[in-house]
């Protein structure tokens, strides 16, 4: 060899790494709980305005299967949709506020009352909400 030679390191040595818990093991109270992301917030921001898009979308999208299988979607029922779609997107685009979860889950409910202008509506909203509720609980987990 010709470099200088090194011993092996042992655990009495300081690596300068954080010490994580035994795979299947809790972190103590000491040790945050790491999720194996690099950017834990942005990756839960990521999942949220997604989900809030893919909302936006699918509502805008309903609107004439709506009208023309479902029968009477009056004026007021479309424009609560697009209201509730115009909606989404922008509170997709502001995921970086803290309150925005909660406005989220707000436009949720909000959905689910535009089930009393129409019943595919109300359909929407269970379905969206179920994802949504999916959404905070993968939130609690990463971030804690």
């Amino acid at each position: 060899m010709t470099g200088p030679e090194r011993e092996p390191h042992t655990a009495d040595e300081p690596t300068g790494a954080p010490v994580e818990p035994p795979v299947g093991e809790e972190p103590t109270a000491g040790q945050p709980r790491r999720s194996g992301l690099r950017n834990p917030e942005r990756a839960v921001r990521g999942l949220g305005a997604g989900t809030l898009s893919l909302e936006a979308l699918v509502l805008l999208l309903a609107i004439q299967p709506i009208r023309v299988v479902g029968g009477d979607l009056g004026g007021a029922a479309i424009g609560a949709v697009v209201a509730l779609a115009v909606a989404a997107v922008v509170l997709a685009g502001m995921m970086r506020r803290p309150w925005a979860w909660n406005a989220g889950t707000v436009l949720q409910g909000l959905l689910l009352l535009g089930g009393l202008l129409h019943w595919s509506l109300l359909g929407l909203g269970i379905i969206f909400a179920l994802v949504w509720a999916y959404a905070l609980h993968v939130r609690r987990v990463i971030l804690g």
